[in-house]
């Protein structure tokens, strides 16, 4: 089972389902914001910047996933954008369950100057809501809340496929592998 879940990320399939999932949540985002009325707020800009990362990620590891470094280029995206987007969903669950008059949320977010994704898509990525708002909630949780398990996931997901890289294959009984 480990050797399969090994060899799993060496075949463009995973990659592309790792990039897949991150379009459904993107695609959900919008849905969201253009369908339902939903404005985002600054800290829904940034959880859409690290989903966006785990979305790079996987169409990185699916250009080559047989090759170490393209590979690990992919997983170095997709646990750095994974445990950021975890950081930016717990920061946004704070704000919303213990508002406050001293710490509110920016119309305007800010992307480094090599990124500058407000411009680039200003569509996706401008901030219009409020981060205390709760506008939304499915099972009795918020949409922070959900984010926060959803990164916990991609992050738990890095970590097992990033420490099965290591795994030795397997040893056929055909040869003495001492």
């Amino acid at each position: 089972m480990l050797d399969y879940l090994n060899q799993f990320t060496r075949h463009r399939g995973a990659w592309l389902l790792l990039a897949g999932g991150a379009l459904f949540l993107e695609l959900c985002a919008l849905f969201f914001q253009y369908v339902l009325k939903l404005s985002p707020c600054e800290m829904c800009v940034y959880e859409r910047a690290a989903v966006l990362g785990i979305l790079l990620a996987g169409l990185i590891g699916a250009i080559a996933p047989r090759f170490f470094a393209i590979r690990w280029i992919g997983f170095l995206l997709w646990g750095y954008s994974a445990f950021r987007g975890l950081q930016l969903a717990l920061e946004h669950v704070q704000i919303q369950l213990h508002p406050s008059p001293f710490q509110v949320c920016s119309l305007f977010a800010q992307f480094p100057s090599w990124m500058p994704l407000e411009k680039i898509a200003p569509w996706m990525f401008t901030p219009l809501g409020s981060c205390t708002e709760i506008d939304w909630q499915f099972l009795g949780l918020t949409m922070p809340q959900w984010m926060v398990g959803i990164f916990a996931l991609f992050l738990a997901l890095f970590f097992i496929f990033g420490l099965l890289q290591f795994k030795r294959k397997a040893c056929n009984s055909c040869c003495n592998c001492n």
